[in-house]
């Protein structure tokens, strides 16, 4: 992911910092070091390598940490506010009626983004509609048509016109009852006179209140003359960063962004409609750092326990902490979990269970989790609603009887039987508590974490 091995070598040189309670210069310039190092590997630019280096260089040399602060909470609370000021702010999308127009060259993931983003609008309570009108590229239709109708949003396209601009016009008429159009052009390869004069044809059409620009994260130097191609055919509100779950450098989509002047609005996190989410800096660098997200997690743990409980409106969340918590609790609290993304994606936004925590455990190690979790999911298929409701009763003839039903072994359904008694026990902690012992609780774990970093909780202050 962007700007991934930059995080891993900042936090082994900032570990170094504990136990001091001064720095001096060579400390500092190691971690400067470090920084140039992986910003440099991973395509940002060089003018914009050294502007940040040599902020924090100076500020860590010439500020005093406040008192009761240590050298490393000092070091990194600099490294966070610089790396901040160089993402930029989030791009202004209001929640209100509005066009968006999608720019970017072939490949960039144009396509999949409009779907998200219509996906994203729509939880957000507003009726959206992608209007595709990519003429050139086979299958562009197809495609768009089959991600709207997974993300259930409006679509309009015509696959039998050979007018791009024909096309926008009719189907911002098509779908004039959405309150946010988003309209998907034709990328090219390169940047040919015929695609700039294309998609200023469209602009002209769809007068979009917005531009953005898809960019894949793995775009190198190339990121800089293409924003500027963009920049002055119909100017650039804001940068779609795609394809963050793969491992791509990422610099140059920052340098894009320098250089359009404008912002980052959203990331592309995978391949599904839901894996999109609106740019936060804090919260982007904070992960990074590996001090967590938990504001990016709050809004993914809403989000799928309202999507799990549509499915099913006998199933209420909060009464797991009112009564007894089951396996039909436990099914359900693992579709919420599988809605929310992949378990790395989730585990980089719990502070102190990022970052280098996540870093010491196998490659493979979420992957194992996630067919753990198939495993059970397959097993509680296979019990009656009277075990689902009293796991108690399951002695060892029922445990055979599952495991030979489910196919699997019968050491993984008694790991099942465990896993929900350990969380039955957790859950008993947490019923009787107010809402302020939760909001203790949820600040003790945020400062556990290492301080968070987030809207000015931890150890940078208020």
């Amino acid at each position: 992911m962007v700007l991934d091995n930059l995080g891993s070598s900042l936090r082994g040189s900032l570990d170094k910092l504990r136990g001091k309670s001064r720095i001096d210069e060579e400390d500092v310039q190691e971690i400067v070091r470090e920084i140039q190092r992986s910003l440099l590997s991973a395509d940002v630019e060089v003018d914009l390598v050294m502007e940040l280096s040599d902020n924090i260089k100076n500020r860590a040399l010439e500020e005093e940490p406040p008192g009761g602060t240590s050298a490393r909470d000092h070091v990194l609370k600099i490294v966070y506010e610089e790396m901040v000021d160089l993402v930029g702010e989030s791009t202004d999308i209001p929640l209100e009626p509005q066009t968006i127009m999608l720019a970017g060259l072939q490949g960039s993931g144009k396509t999949t983004t409009a779907a998200k983003m219509a996906w994203w609008f729509s939880k957000k309570g507003l009726r959206p509609a992608v209007i595709q009108t990519d003429t050139f590229r086979p299958g562009a239709y197809d495609q768009a048509k089959q991600m709207c109708e997974k993300a259930e949003v409006e679509f309009y396209g015509d696959p039998d016109e050979s007018d791009p601009v024909k096309i926008a016009r009719e189907g911002m008429e098509a779908t004039s009852d959405a309150e946010v159009h988003i309209v998907d052009t034709a990328g090219r390869h390169a940047l040919e006179a015929d695609l700039i004069d294309e998609i200023e044809e469209i602009e002209g059409a769809v007068t979009p209140d917005l531009s953005l620009l898809v960019l894949d994260a793995a775009i190198g130097k190339g990121a800089k003359a293409q924003a500027r191609e963009f920049e002055d055919s119909i100017g650039i509100g804001g940068v779609v960063i795609t394809k963050l779950d793969g491992t791509a450098k990422g610099g140059g989509a920052l340098t894009a962004v320098k250089e359009t002047g404008s912002s980052i609005s959203f990331l592309g996190t995978g391949e599904t409609v839901q894996d999109i989410e609106r740019f936060e800096p804090n919260g982007f660098i904070s992960r990074l750092l590996g001090m967590g997200d938990l504001q990016q997690l709050a809004e993914r743990v809403e989000r799928a326990m309202e999507e799990t409980q549509a499915e099913d409106d006998d199933w209420d969340p909060e009464d797991i902490m009112k009564g007894s918590f089951t396996l039909k609790d436990m099914q359900k609290q693992m579709e919420a979990m599988n809605k929310m993304g992949p378990l790395d994606q989730v585990m980089d936004m719990i502070p102190g269970m990022g970052g280098g925590m996540m870093d010491q455990l196998p490659d493979d190690a979420m992957d194992v989790t996630q067919d753990r979790m198939r495993s059970f999911d397959v097993i509680m298929d296979s019990m009656t609603d009277e075990e689902l409701e009293n796991p108690r009763i399951v002695g060892a003839e029922r445990v055979r009887r599952i495991a030979r039903g489910s196919g699997q072994e019968e050491d993984v359904v008694r790991e099942l039987l465990q896993q929900h008694k350990m969380m039955e026990r957790t859950l008993k902690q947490f019923q009787g508590m107010g809402d302020g012992d939760m909001q203790r609780m949820m600040k003790k774990l945020q400062n556990q974490g290492g301080g968070g970093g987030m809207g000015g909780m931890g150890p940078f202050g208020d």
